[in-house]
């Protein structure tokens, strides 16, 4: 098994054992070098050596002399007297961790240590500081080139909070007595369809190569699924845009459903935008989509699998009602709020109290 290298334990010792006895507590059974306190190192870090009278200690570049009568250590650029050097080995044999607005840490995973002998001792070193200081929560990120740290982890007693392409998140709450009051993973997915309408009624339309044997042959609005940090309304226009290759612009949210145990036991908001056409060539997507066209509204609103869903059934209601300026949907509008001091969109068919909302209704999309 190999030793702890002096890269991830910064210790400058005097040339002697017992010192190094006195701390091996810390690492839990991880086995050290004799030579790690002997040995002067080339680089940045380096180990310190004696002569009989005085003392050279080398620390990441520097060098420092000391007398027999007062001599000393230097740890990251420190001076440091004897009786103070095990407290502060100890300091530095903890994780690097920022404290969060809650109570709690996040472990900075750019400066985990890259042995997996060495982070599982300064990962129980660290669960018992933040124990002692009263910490509740810990958030600790493993990318995917340290996953071998995720099982040393999970023995600890850390769960999965959620998972990406290049990271796994970790948490621990130190409470016992307290339930956890760390976040859980988010619950939902976004989706969003384009009901898009050109100026001879006609509805822009698609069939999907690879759907469900219940609804071969459905011709459907365009959908998908929006984007990390992107908005409803641009994700729409995305969506039209790579499965039919029309333009389009964004006009109101006419409606949108809240299911639950979609995918994954993960609920489901999906928002049913009205768009208008810019342009009326189609280019489909071969990848996802089988064919697309521009599909009469009535023959669109006819077609079985329609006229049997309610749900659907009654989309298509409320669009025809808004072309006949009998309903209105949400519009988004661009605030900041001082909560977080972040602009974002606030949807809603208001403009302002000098408007007459009865008159707002009446844009013409056709």
């Amino acid at each position: 098994m190999d030793s702890i290298s002096v890269s991830e334990v910064t210790v400058i010792g005097r040339t002697h054992l017992g010192f190094m006895h006195s701390f091996r507590q810390p690492f839990s059974g991880v086995p050290m070098s004799p030579k790690f306190c002997y040995s002067r190192v080339e680089g940045p870090r380096a180990i310190s050596s004696s002569d009989t009278n005085t003392t050279s200690q080398f620390a990441y570049g520097e060098r420092t002399a000391a007398t027999n009568s007062d001599l000393g250590y230097k740890i990251n650029g420190v001076n440091l007297k004897s009786r103070t050097l095990i407290s502060s080995v100890k300091e530095r044999l903890l994780l690097d961790a920022n404290d969060d607005a809650y109570g709690g840490v996040i472990v900075d995973h750019e400066k985990l240590p890259s042995n997996p002998y060495a982070f599982a001792s300064i990962l129980r070193a660290s669960l018992s500081d933040w124990r002692r200081k009263g910490k509740k929560g810990v958030w600790l990120k493993l990318p995917v080139e340290q996953s071998e740290f995720v099982p040393i982890a999970i023995k600890e007693g850390f769960e999965y909070h959620h998972a990406e392409k290049g990271y796994v998140m970790l948490t621990y709450w130190i409470p016992e007595e307290e339930p956890s009051m760390l976040p859980a993973n988010a619950s939902h997915q976004v989706g969003v369809g384009g009901f898009v309408l050109n100026q001879h009624k006609e509805v822009l339309v698609v069939q999907e190569k690879y759907c469900a044997p219940s609804i071969t042959g459905l011709w459907k609005l365009p959908t998908g699924f929006i984007n990390e940090s992107e908005e409803i309304f641009s994700g729409a226009v995305r969506e039209v845009k790579e499965e039919t290759g029309v333009d389009t612009e964004f006009s109101e949210v006419i409606a949108f459903r809240h299911a639950h145990n979609v995918a994954f036991e993960k609920s489901d908001l999906f928002f049913i935008c009205m768009l208008r056409p810019l342009s009326d060539k189609i280019t489909i997507d071969s990848l996802e989509i089988e064919a697309a066209k521009w599909m009469p509204l009535v023959e669109f609103v006819e077609q079985p699998m329609i006229r049997e869903d309610k749900m659907f059934k009654r989309v298509i209601e409320i669009c025809e009602a808004r072309l006949s300026h009998r309903y209105c949907g949400l519009s988004p509008h661009r605030l900041v709020s001082t909560f977080d001091g972040k602009p974002s969109s606030l949807y809603y068919n208001v403009v302002d109290d000098d408007h007459d909302p009865s008159n707002y209704c009446n844009t013409d999309f056709l």
